[in-house]
């Protein structure tokens, strides 16, 4: 059953007007982090470790937040089977992702305005599965949960298979860019953003809102670009006009 809280139908169609916005600004020139910062930029920067911790981690702590002390007017085994899929994400992006990744760091304004979109959609999942979902038992047994659950794990293990592939090309404190092989990047030049890109995609067909919706969406097109300009800017490839 679809809520029709204003707050939440709001949050929702701000990230779906986001990710237009985000799709035609980063299809040709990509965000400023990671391998596109200018190293002679000036502004303040902030360690990636931290950075990423700092960043994912209110997606983590809002829904958790919400689960300990508000009352659950959800069902019960949808909700804890959805909320365990994105829980599980955040966490490993937060607690075992953050401190292995190496890279350049972030600059403030990047790391703020995840930590703001994180803080958003955080408590938008969240909210929608403890107030407004309502999965009765049969639920667990329809084609879409089983679907949606497949597609996410699958996704998620190829993102932790790659980021793993990603981490190994480097020396410890070495930042440098690489090309990747193994795995799925014998295939996809960014075999991570299409794990992720799946993981959501499942997640969306398993709870089957518009918050998972929008909040795919939004994921897909800022993923999707960032794919696109690593694969047309690799080293072999021809300079873009």
């Amino acid at each position: 059953m679809e809520c029709q809280g204003v707050l939440l139908h709001f949050l929702s169609i701000v990230f779906i007007l986001s990710s237009l916005f985000n799709l035609a600004r980063f299809w040709r020139t990509p965000a400023f982090y990671g391998r596109y910062q200018d190293p002679s930029g000036s502004g303040c920067v902030v360690p990636a470790k931290v950075a990423w911790f700092l960043q994912e981690l209110p997606a983590f702590l809002c829904p958790l937040l919400l689960l300990l002390f508000t009352s659950n007017e959800a069902s019960a085994v949808g909700m804890y089977i959805l909320f365990g899929m994105f829980g599980l994400h955040y966490f490993h992006r937060t607690f075992i992702y953050a401190p292995l990744t190496c890279g350049q760091p972030f600059p403030v304004d990047v790391m703020v305005s995840g930590a703001a979109f994180c803080t958003g959609n955080g408590f938008m999942q969240g909210h929608y599965l403890l107030h407004c979902a309502a999965y009765e038992t049969t639920w667990l047994t329809v084609i879409q949960l089983v679907i949606g659950s497949i597609l996410f794990y699958l996704g998620m293990a190829i993102n932790i298979h790659s980021d793993r592939i990603l981490r190994n090309l480097r020396k410890p404190d070495e930042k440098t860019y690489k090309i990747p092989r193994g795995g799925l990047f014998e295939y996809v030049s960014c075999a991570n953003y299409f794990g992720e890109i799946l993981e959501w995609l499942g997640y969306a067909i398993a709870a089957c809102s518009l918050p998972s919706f929008s909040f795919t969406f939004f994921s897909w097109c800022f993923i999707i670009p960032r794919a696109h300009n690593h694969h047309r800017l690799k080293p072999g490839n021809p300079k873009p006009k």
